[in-house]
């Protein structure tokens, strides 16, 4: 089993427009932009990224947003719900604020004994916010929403599979413990996390599987602390029989991804070197940043990209 794994490190989705999804996570939920990026395998497309003050592992959302990409296609082999923490008391604060912002799909109930609120992002992702008690993480405090209501972070995730079996295996050898099984669905917890501890299972047996789009999850990347534990975990999955990329240089974080049993493509991502290695602390964000080998091209990306207004 392994040790190295220290809960959630990021999310990433895709989108159909930057400036909604920019809106949506700043503005509506009270998120930081950390970073404004582009996507490094193709230039013309952001990527953004959302988080905390500085964007600190087990906080980050991050999105790919292709201009007219048609919407994903809910189903089998996917992330089907990503979960936020949230401070405990203020659901009721969460549904009258998304609310006012028009915010969809919302469902109030419980799951495994928590408050959550679950709703719609602008293309039909899926999220819910979780009220969890004694949470010691800061949210980002530098928009309207109150510190003392801020998100925290992420909660978790929910994977939805038709056959649960390998899937499972994968999390206990990951350092996952399964806590806790009721009819459907399995959750699974990460001892000594960084509080974004949290893996659900979802069972779906027969369902079509899932196809990427707007609003769906690309990928969920697991954190470790550095590269030498990244190399570590990457080690004894290769020996375990997965198929692992190289170590890939994202300048925030480096990466290896691999596929599960499932179909849902898992990161390994440090908590190295962080966001602020290219910018400053207080002005994350703000200007677009980009790959050293993509700055000859800055003018001609930077037309090419969707303006977002800030």
């Amino acid at each position: 089993m392994l040790t190295q794994i220290k809960g959630l490190h990021h999310v990433t989705s895709m989108a159909a427009s930057a400036q909604e999804n920019s809106d949506f996570f700043t503005k509506t939920l009270g998120l930081r932009r950390v970073k404004k990026t582009v996507n490094f395998d193709d230039p013309e497309v952001f990527h953004l990224y959302y988080g905390d003050e500085i964007g600190t592992p087990g906080s980050v959302m991050t999105y790919f947003p292709f201009p007219h990409i048609a919407r994903g296609r809910r189903g089998a082999g996917e992330v089907a719900e990503t979960s936020f923490a949230i401070p405990e008391g203020t659901l009721g604060y969460w549904k009258e604020r998304l609310a006012s912002r028009g915010v969809a799909g919302f469902s109030e109930h419980q799951l495994w004994g928590e408050k959550r609120l679950q709703f719609k992002g602008p293309d039909g992702d899926a999220f819910s916010l979780v009220e969890v008690k004694n949470d010691p993480r800061r949210g980002w405090t530098g928009t309207e929403v109150d510190a003392d209501k801020a998100v925290k972070g992420f909660h978790g995730a929910t994977l939805r599979l038709t056959d649960p079996g390998a899937t499972r295996e994968l999390l206990s050898f990951m350092g996952y413990q399964e806590v806790d099984r009721k009819g459907e669905w399995s959750r699974f917890t990460i001892s000594g996390g960084n509080g974004a501890d949290v893996v659900d299972l979802e069972i779906v047996p027969g369902a079509d599987l899932a196809r990427l789009g707007a609003g769906s999850v690309h990928h969920i990347a697991f954190a470790v602390e550095d590269r030498a534990a990244q190399l570590e975990v990457r080690k004894a999955l290769i020996d375990t029989g997965y198929q692992v990329t190289p170590v890939i240089d994202r300048d925030y974080f480096w990466a290896i991804y691999f596929r599960t049993p499932g179909g849902v493509l898992f990161e390994i991502a440090t908590n190295e070197p962080g966001f602020d290695r290219d910018e400053d602390t207080e002005h994350l964000g703000e200007v677009l940043k980009l790959p050293t080998r993509y700055e000859p091209y800055r003018d001609q990306i930077s037309r090419r990209l969707e303006p977002i207004r800030d």
